[in-house]
């Protein structure tokens, strides 16, 4: 069964009438392989959301999902349900935020830049649909720092995440790698392959990430591989 029919299950089993973000709360103490279930559907409805920070909803943020999920023939119904339902909920972007954290953080740790954890693929994967019309407006800025908060992302790991994915974002390659700036080549070798590790197929798959947003880890490889590049380029001058 593909991810996609069961989303379409999870919404079918709500009392007509209820908003989305009670799927959050069927979600909570689910059994692994529904965290992927609420990755994709976090995903699609605080895109959903976000699609509307910048004014206006393009087709290129609309169809911003392909390039980070893969929908089999026939499947692209049942993303468009979610995210509908997202758009026309009247529920704010932070409802939606705060019960996406008590899903995947129940203890409510904070969690920093040099963590490995599913809310900062969500928050990747928001900026790269973002990004996808070919600009970062102040009003998405200001939507996603405020998802990071409601998260428990600390101001650090919000902006080592905006740094890696948004042009023109101030790039340090320590940043990328979460590193200090004094840190040493050892360091920072270690660093990066650990950040190499953690974005394997399997690992991501571990953390609730679905194999059918298995290309969000691209953008994340290259990046993280150009900043060990840039750094040992520096230390080798």
């Amino acid at each position: 069964m593909s991810i996609w029919t069961r989303i379409t299950e999870a919404l079918a089993a709500l009392a007509k009438g209820e908003p989305l973000s009670v799927v959050f709360d069927k979600l909570r103490g689910a059994p692994a392989p529904e965290q992927s279930v609420g990755f994709t559907i976090a995903v699609l409805a605080l895109g959903a959301k976000m699609a509307k920070a910048d004014g206006t909803v393009t087709r290129d943020e609309v169809t911003a999902f392909r390039r980070i999920f893969t929908f089999p023939e026939g499947e692209e119904d049942h993303a468009a349900r979610v995210y509908n339902l997202a758009r026309q909920d009247v529920a704010g972007f932070d409802t939606y935020a705060r019960k996406i954290a008590r899903l995947f953080n129940p203890d409510g740790h904070r969690i920093c830049a040099d963590d490995h954890h599913v809310l900062v693929d969500i928050l990747e994967t928001l900026f790269q649909i973002a990004v996808a019309d070919g600009s970062y407006h102040p009003g998405e800025d200001a939507f996603l720092k405020h998802v990071a908060e409601e998260f428990g992302l600390d101001e650090r790991c919000f902006n080592i995440v905006r740094s890696r994915l948004v042009e023109g974002a101030p790039r340090d390659p320590y940043d990328v790698l979460g590193l200090p700036r004094d840190a040493s080549k050892v360091q920072a070798r270690k660093a990066w392959r650990d950040l190499v590790r953690d974005t394997h197929p399997d690992v991501l798959q571990s953390r609730g990430v679905p194999p059918e947003a298995m290309k969000l880890a691209e953008r994340r490889l290259q990046l993280i591989n150009e900043a060990w590049r840039e750094i040992s380029a520096k230390e080798a001058a």
